[in-house]
């Protein structure tokens, strides 16, 4: 779905030198870029061509400068072939006569060759340029080398009359040649004129005949094989069937491929087909009763669409020839000396609004791609004009769409729809369409574009431009003066003199005339519709400079905010412009991209990209008012599709983002920032915006592709949910099968509960919400599974933070939301069974899934059947069969089980064991046993069987005294209960009991404290001095022994039991407070003071019971530990210093190997497993073993070719050697490391 737009078109006039001469054959020389002609007086011109689009193209001048040079001939010879041999950078001449010359350029000399009887028909050198092809008159058909040897000579039609026959009669054989693209083989085509004639195939080493096709009536010399070597093109003459030529298509072994019918009069006559150098475009010069034609093709799904149709008179005589290396680039020439150079661009055929608009012809094929994707060349309707239609441009506003189609005799159409939406009932149907009433022949325009729903611009030369109106500008006058050729852009203005109907095409009655001229300084590329000012467009002229026209006939260049931007111009022509409207920080303002020739996307000045094949846009906020871009859409050569916001390209350099995938390291993990695009060569034609988030893609055959990337898809639905369109975000994500947590997650579950009464009501879909409950998880997916696709608000960021942090024991996600849910389902929604099923649902999925609560429903519902009631609330309500298979299929049966038997209500557990099928021998003497029980007893060991042990003790308690042993059994094996056993038992004895258990599972666990503690509350002295005993409490030893009534003599022989074990325990401190306070003995309590080292409280206790052999002890005792202090003290800085130096020289060399290492070779890979067998050798070395030096010396000696991949080995294997050293160094000497922070070290340890 694309069309072949005419970008320039340039004339220049070609001075011949005699009067009444005209051109007759011509050459190009594609690597100098220049044509050659000769003349009916046999003159040779040499003339440079245009240059490329690239580059500002010198358009005033209308005369080419040429070099003449006459070619000498007997009298009445003439040259009627001619070819450019680019080896000898000669051109070999073919005269009527058969003479063969070969012209010098360089030099201007002319040799004679050699002559062929009957006269030269054509020349044709290979494609190596290795070999040349000569007809002659008769029929005849040589091969031979650039050096004059003939390969060999045939007669062009083996079964063709003989050379005396031909001489015989009064005519002459015309015949054409046409070589593969690999030059192994040629085509020819050869007979008398209306005779049939037979298309042969040759090989071009042996000369033989490869193939022929059947005898046809071959039109003229239409022959040319396709240079990728597919198909040759002839033309079948079928006047005698009555109807117009035949393009056929042949295969190299002779065979018809396919053909069509160029839809034209049955006199017409087909002169020539040729192909450009790609094989894309195919140009046939057609001679129609009052003029000639050039008509362009392009296949695409096997159907051959005229894309342009160039008109010349008959006196023109206009021949023409492709650019040798440039496929959109036609030359044509008339014989009076005109040379028209055309420059061809491809324009995607799909508008903003997603119309295909596909010109075929005189048909424009119409689809609305969001309406549905016709396979081309298929379509919704077409629109039928007159003639060829060459150019269509379309403009969409106010739900009105207007069409305006170009035709190829100067005629304008234009044609009013109604909204897209009412298209349907066109499907199938053509309407044709009536040129418009005009006072002005716009010959040979280019670039028309809507500036508004009534006016339009468009391009065109003063000299192609008749009317009764002058230019009414005095610009135009001196710019007449200075130029013999002028560019203008023609203001238009259209009324339709009938009444449109609503719902109804106009297609008749439209008046146009011209209101405006401005005239140019320069050829145009191209014309884009300003989007951000109504009645603007922009303009881009050769070399890419832009200028924006207004209409009020004013020329300026681009202004943004109130001043120039000199920032719209390209650095080179862009034959592709597109401009279209965009936020930058909240502000509206046009971007203007262009796309060269050399595949670079330019955005203004600034390179976006340098490989990119096509690109189009994507609006997500389509259909609003303010319809403005928010994503660039890139493919590139390597068939990669680049998805890129547009505040990306604000932000940041657009190329880093779309290139910097291109050149990849094969090993690199797929990025999500693009998307390989399966077929090669697919372009992309157009989007769909809005909530449909398609991207539609051509491939190279024709066939469309649509695809929904991810990323696009997720922007659509968050865009829904900032708009709080629930539905559409439903829809797309039920649509695209992304992650239903995206309704929950992208500004936070919190903000969702507020949202839910609107979600529920909006979406109005039960089965629909559902699918959404079934799926919601207790986790952030938008941070997880779709970061990489979308960006994400602050504050939502900050909500799923918080949300984070506070984790999920307190607020679940999955729980709070269901219930929201739930609660709106209740409030918004009618009575229903799909109803009771879908807060069922929510009932089922919640975490922890709330089983009980649903059961309750479907008990209530229950208990509505068995009473028999029949009343309209009750039909509004599932069965219970029904909600409890609903409840088995969303949970685990074994835990709707246990729900029922939470409930106590064995029937019920009953019926869901039927239900889930579970054997009746399994359950049913269960249940029996538990009916036999009394009812505390059977609720206790439902609350057992359910590990409910608070219940169960409840129940337990509740059962009676006689039950009192299974209670204290309960509490022993569920220690927990303790706190509530002691809330429910009153009786002191049984609270004392509880207690002596609870202190005696604390004893066990070893919380000897808290043990000692309870045994007192229950008067448990015994227990609890033992308790604090075992704890090292010897103050609550003391304690206890005082409510115990011990003796003195007891008490002190416990404390010295006491002091003796905290001695021997390293506490000689409590043991000292022991001895003093209940032993009173003062030389042993000064003396485990000083085991303590307690200086202060020794001489203190010494000096208070005036001791001054203590005191002196204590002094001496202290000199003697300082002085051991000092000297550990001093070793330690001594060990410190030499391990430092040690270590700063370690880490010295390691850091200079890793250096060499690097420098050595940077980018190159060292396989693992050798690096590992050459370090596994060393593995069970020391920290401080010497190295192997013979191995080392071994290593160091390597063969000449290893020499540097043995030296990055032992590096690398030096390295981790030192590397372990040092760390199990640092292993072994940790303890020293607080030494070194004493004395301020840290600063030789930095890195």
């Amino acid at each position: 779905m694309k069309n072949l737009k005419l970008v320039t078109r340039i004339v220049q006039e070609l001075q011949l030198h005699l009067d009444g001469e005209t051109l007759v054959v011509s050459a190009i020389d594609a690597e100098r870029h220049r044509a050659f002609f000769v003349s009916s007086a046999n003159f040779l011109y040499s003339v440079n061509l245009l240059a490329s689009t690239q580059q500002p193209l010198q358009w005033s001048k209308t005369t080419l400068d040429s070099d003449v040079e006459e070619v000498l001939l007997e009298p009445g010879d003439f040259i009627v072939a001619m070819d450019y041999l680019m080896e000898k950078e000669s051109l070999l001449l073919g005269s009527a006569d058969g003479c063969l010359l070969l012209y010098n350029v360089e030099e201007r000399t002319t040799e004679v060759v050699g002559r062929l009887e009957g006269g030269v028909k054509t020349i044709a050198s290979s494609p190596d340029g290795a070999l040349l092809s000569v007809t002659t008159g008769l029929g005849q058909l040589l091969v031979m080398t650039h050096d004059w040897e003939v390969l060999f000579e045939t007669s062009i039609d083996p079964q063709s009359a003989s050379a005396c026959e031909i001489n015989s009669s009064d005519g002459q054989i015309q015949s054409c040649v046409s070589w593969r693209g690999d030059g192994k083989h040629f085509a020819t085509l050869g007979g008398f004129d209306g005779n049939p004639k037979r298309l042969t195939i040759w090989e071009r080493e042996s000369g033989k005949v490869h193939s022929s096709s059947d005898t046809k009536n071959f039109m003229g010399q239409s022959l040319d094989w396709m240079p990728s070597g597919a198909k040759v093109v002839t033309a079948h003459d079928r006047r005698t069937e009555g109807k117009c030529p035949l393009i056929v298509f042949y295969e190299k072994n002779g065979l018809e491929r396919s053909h069509f019918s160029i839809e034209e009069p049955t006199e017409v006559v087909i002169q020539a087909l040729k192909w450009n150098c790609n094989s894309e475009l195919l140009a046939a010069l057609v001679s129609c009763g009052q003029y000639d034609v050039i008509k362009i093709w392009s296949c695409s799904n096997n159907h051959w669409y005229l894309k342009q149709e160039l008109r010349y008179t008959k006196k023109e005589g206009v021949k023409f020839s492709w650019d040798p290396t440039k496929p959109l680039h036609l030359i044509c020439w008339t014989l009076g000396g005109e040379v028209i150079a055309h420059s061809f661009a491809w324009t995607t055929a799909v508008s903003e609004t997603s119309v295909a608009l596909v010109i075929d012809g005189p048909r424009i094929l119409i689809t609305p791609l969001h309406l549905g994707l016709m396979p081309p060349p298929m379509s919704l309707f077409y629109l039928a004009f007159p003639c060829t239609v060459n150019e269509v441009c379309f403009v969409s506003k106010n739900s009105k769409n207007h069409l305006t189609a170009y035709l190829s005799n100067g005629s304008l159409c234009v044609v009013e729809l109604p909204a897209a939406d009412k298209w349907e009932e066109f499907e199938g149907n053509g309407i044709t369409v009536d040129p418009c009433h005009c006072d002005f022949s716009l010959n040979n325009s280019m670039h028309l574009t809507w500036i508004d729903t009534r006016t339009l611009i468009g391009i065109c030369r003063c000299s192609d431009y008749c009317s009764s109106t002058p230019m009414k500008s005095s610009e135009a006058g001196n710019l007449e003066e200075k130029h013999d050729s002028l560019f203008s852009v023609n203001e238009i203005k259209l009324v339709c003199s009938e009444d449109c109907l609503p719902g109804s095409v106009s297609s008749s009655g439209w008046q146009a005339r011209v209101s405006k001229r401005m005239p140019l300084e320069g050829p145009v590329i191209g014309v884009s519709r300003n989007p951000a000012k109504g009645g603007s467009a922009f303009i881009q002229l050769s070399g890419g400079k832009i200028v924006e026209y207004c209409s009020e006939l004013r020329m300026t260049a681009p202004i943004q905010s109130g001043e120039l931007c000199p920032d719209y111009d390209f650095p080179t022509s862009c034959p592709s412009m597109t401009a279209v409207p965009c936020h930058e920080n909240g502000v509206v303002r046009t971007l203007l991209l262009g796309l060269d020739d050399s595949s670079k996307l330019h955005l203004g000045k600034r390179l976006l990209s340098n490989n990119c094949s096509s690109f189009t846009f994507y609006s997500s906020s389509y259909g609003a008012t303010e319809q403005v871009v928010t994503h660039l859409l890139v493919t590139t050569k390597q068939d990669l599709l680049f998805i890129v916001d547009i505040n990306e390209i604000f932000l940041k350099n657009g190329q880093v983002t779309i290139d910097s995938h291109v050149n990849n390291h094969p090993r690199a993990k797929p990025s999500k920032e693009h998307i390989t695009v399966w077929e090669k060569g697919a372009k992309l034609i157009g989007v769909l915006h809005g909530d449909e988030a398609a991207v539609i893609i051509q491939t190279t055959r024709g066939n469309l592709e649509c695809m929904y990337p991810r990323k696009l898809v997720l922007v659509a639905i968050v865009q829904a949910l900032v708009q709080r369109r629930f539905k559409d975000a439903m829809d797309m994500v039920r649509r695209h099968r992304i992650d239903f947590n995206m309704l929950v997650d992208y500004c936070g579950w919190k903000a969702f509960i507020k949202s839910a009464a609107d979600f529920v009501k909006e979406v109005n879909n039960l089965s629909h919400i559902t699918e959404f409950v079934c799926s919601i998880k207790n986790e952030n997916v938008s941070c997880k599974l779709y970061e990489a696709y979308i960006s994400f608000p602050e504050q939502c960021s900050s909500s799923m933070d918080s949300e984070n942090l506070h984790g999920v024991l307190s607020e679940n996600k999955v729980t709070s939301v269901l219930m929201a849910i739930r609660k709106a389902l209740e409030e918004q929604i009618e009575e229903s069974s799909s109803r009771e099923l879908c807060i069922l649902t929510t009932l089922a999925r919640s975490e922890p899934p709330l089983l009980e609560e649903a059961l309750n429903r479907i008990k209530v519902i229950r208990e509505l059947e068995l009473h028999g009631v029949d009343d309209g609330r009750r039909k509004l309500y599932p069965s219970a069969e029904e909600s409890l298979k609903h409840l088995l299929w969303l949970t685990e049966p074994e835990a709707v089980f246990n729900a029922a038997l939470g409930l106590y209500d064995l029937n019920l557990a009953a019926i869901v064991a039927l239900n889930s099928q579970k054997d009746p021998k399994e359950f049913l003497p269960f249940l029996k046993g538990l009916e036999c029980l009394p009812p505390a007893i059977m609720r206790y060991t439902i609350d057992l069987k359910l590990a409910r042990y608070e219940s169960a003790l409840r129940n337990i308690v509740s059962a009676g005294n006689e039950y009192h042993a299974d209670c204290m059994e309960l509490l022993n094996s569920n220690p927990q209960l303790f706190p509530l056993g002691l809330q429910l038992f009153s009786d002191p004895d049984k609270r004392h009991q509880i207690l002596e258990a609870w202190g005696d599972h604390l004893f066990e666990e070893k919380c000897f404290g808290e043990a000692a503690v309870t045994y007192q509350c229950c008067s448990s002295y015994q227990k609890s001095l033992k308790a604090y005993h075992a704890c090292g409490d010897w103050r609550g030893v003391f304690t206890v022994t005082g409510l115990l009534k011990f003796t003195k003599e007891e008490i002190l022989q416990l404390a010295q039991e006491l002091c003796d074990e905290f001695q021997a325990l390293g506490k000689p401190g409590d043991a000292a407070k022991i001895a003093l306070e209940y032993c009173s003995d003062v030389d042993r309590g000064v003396g485990c003071y000083i085991m303590a080292r307690e200086w202060e409280e020794a001489l203190r206790v010494a000096y208070m019971h005036s001791r001054q052999d203590l005191v002196d002890t204590v002094k001496d005792a202290a000199l003697e530990c300082a002085a051991l202090l000092i000297s550990e003290y001093q070793e330690g800085l001594l060990k410190v210093g030499k391990y430092l130096a040690r270590y700063v020289a370690v880490r010295q060399r390691r850091l200079s190997l890793a250096a060499k290492l690097q420098s050595e070779d940077r980018f190159m890979d060292v396989e693992d497993d050798n690096i590992s067998e050459v370090s596994s050798s060393f593995s069970e070395m020391s920290a401080y073993t010497t190295r192997n030096r013979a191995l080392l010396s071994y290593l160091a000696a390597p063969a000449s070719h290893e020499g540097q991949g043995v030296k990055r080995k032992l590096a690398r294997y030096e390295l981790e050697v030192l590397g372990r050293r040092w760390h199990l160094w640092s292993i072994s000497r940790g303890c020293l490391w607080p030494l070194v922070r004493k004395k301020s070290l840290e600063a030789c340890l930095w890195f």
